[in-house]
């Protein structure tokens, strides 16, 4: 089971911008999908930005624009890139890898605060 490390959360203004990233203990070559969920208090956990290795990249609504989803196969990491980042991106994001949407690993969360 792929160990899976986030870094990068913090506070931020409005407006700014934050880089996640999250460290596998090993390859990520032959994972099929890798993604980023959001927890806020209050509401249920959000998929935020996936990609599924040679298919599709899928962004939630909400974000669409302002985040971007990449890998670094060589480095073992997954990243997301926020820009123009808004109160309402507040939570704790996760880290996810796995071959199937749900059953694959996460990581322990980074938290991400936003405020005005």
């Amino acid at each position: 089971q792929v160990q899976l490390v986030e870094s990068g959360g913090g506070l931020v203004q409005a407006g700014g911008s934050l880089r996640l990233s999250c460290a596998a203990s090993e390859s990520l070559f032959s994972i099929l999908i890798v993604g980023w969920y959001r927890q806020t208090p209050g509401k249920q956990r959000e998929l935020v930005a996936s990609s599924t290795s040679g298919i599709a990249t899928y962004y939630a609504g909400s974000v669409k624009g302002r985040f971007t989803i990449s890998i670094d196969t060589a480095k073992n990491t997954v990243y997301l890139q926020m820009d123009n980042l808004k109160p309402d991106d507040t939570g704790v994001y996760y880290c996810y890898a796995g071959q199937r949407i749900q059953g694959g690993s996460w990581g322990q969360g980074t938290q991400v605060t936003v405020s005005s």
